[in-house]
């Protein structure tokens, strides 16, 4: 058996990743190394403006060195009703940087829920961003935002297109100055122009937000967004991952790709975004397919800068156990999490100062992730 301290960091990156998508039921996705172009040129705001590298294949064929993985695994599924499909991957991905102009792979690891999306899936997905930040033994922050909040009071303005998209640039970027002086361009009444003020504005725990968007998104059009993020809000309430949860709007995507929850995480001691996703129905629209989707992706090189600490974690897992439980039902339990090559540290009371990357609690022949 080989020790995580014995892998390269991104392979110790991935593997802690993997197993952790895994335990929830997700299957590994591999990609091709070359893809068709014609998808990536159709929606080439989707990777956020990088160019692509393309080249001619021995069939004539304008092909693609993949750019991402979204798109790819989107393409290959064949729809079936009432299926709902658990993806994860890791991947390095090629691109051209928009600032360098210099080709870059970059590793990737996400997962995507292609369906029928509902409550629980969404809940699951946004539990999976958050614990996957909470695995390297940092504290770590997943802000929340949803686009029918940001859409539906932008709605509630007379704005033209090219002022929709400037107003959402602007609110990801916090500029409240730029903003108001966007709002006196457009004809609209100071109690809607004030809203979208207050929501640009508007950032902590989802216990002090939550009151405040009430009011902002009362007879709105935001009103529909609002009430699903409620929803995840008190389906995330009761786990442990809900004190690393943050509302913030200027985390916005493009509207012609995204719609519903939108999210971005980071890490203590990793000046950027580590963490990024949401749910893309309108971009599996564009593409041909009557499904939802939710996921996120997670640049693992930016993780290595943590990873070269020695020992971060004391262990990957650590398994909680009672004085009333069986103790050959632990042993095989701990045997059990460490088959993904993961450090199992079996113990009746956690330790103050200790780092793991996840807690297990033992329960019979079950566990739960706290």
């Amino acid at each position: 058996m080989i020790a995580t301290n014995a892998l390269r960091k991104d392979e110790e990156a991935v593997l802690r990743l993997r197993s952790l998508y895994e335990s929830r039921g997700y299957q590994g996705y591999k990609m091709n190394g070359f893809e068709e172009y014609d998808i990536y040129a159709q929606n080439k705001d989707f990777l956020g403006g990088e160019a692509v590298i393309t080249f001619t294949d021995t069939e004539g064929r304008l092909m693609a060195l993949k750019p991402d993985v979204t798109m790819s695994i989107i393409r290959s599924r064949t729809e079936e009703d009432g299926v709902t499909e658990k993806l994860y991957y890791d991947e390095n991905v090629c691109r051209v940087s928009h600032d360098s102009h210099r080709l870059k792979e970059i590793l990737q690891s996400g997962l995507e829920c292609i369906g029928n999306i509902d409550l629980y899936n969404t809940r699951e997905v946004v539990s999976l961003a958050a614990e996957s930040l909470g695995l390297f033994g940092r504290k770590y922050i997943l802000d929340i935002s949803h686009m029918g909040i940001v859409t539906g009071l932008i709605d509630n303005l007379p704005a033209s297109e090219s002022q929709r998209k400037e107003l959402t640039r602007l609110i990801a970027s916090k500029n409240l100055h730029g903003i108001a002086d966007l709002l006196l361009e457009i004809s609209a009444d100071d109690n809607a122009k004030d809203k979208l003020l207050e929501l640009a504005e508007i950032s902590g725990s989802p216990d002090e937000v939550l009151p405040s968007l009430r009011d902002i998104c009362s007879n709105t059009p935001a009103e529909d967004g609002l009430r699903e993020l409620e929803m995840v809000a008190g389906a995330l309430r009761e786990s442990d991952i809900f004190e690393s949860l943050r509302l913030d709007f200027s985390v916005v995507q493009d509207m012609s790709y995204y719609n519903g929850i939108v999210f971005q995480g980071f890490i203590e001691g990793i000046p950027e975004k580590v963490l990024s996703g949401g749910r893309y129905d309108p971009l599996l629209r564009r593409i041909g397919k009557n499904k939802s989707a939710i996921g996120f992706a997670l640049n693992v090189e930016s993780l290595e800068r943590i990873l070269d600490e020695p020992d971060s974690l004391d262990a990957d897992i650590a398994l909680l156990y009672s004085a009333d439980d069986d103790a050959a039902e632990v042993a095989k339990m701990a045997g059990k999490l460490s088959e993904g090559r993961l450090r199992v540290r079996v113990l009746n009371e956690l330790p103050k100062r200790a780092r793991f990357g996840r807690i297990v609690k033992f329960n019979g022949t079950s566990r739960d992730i706290i």
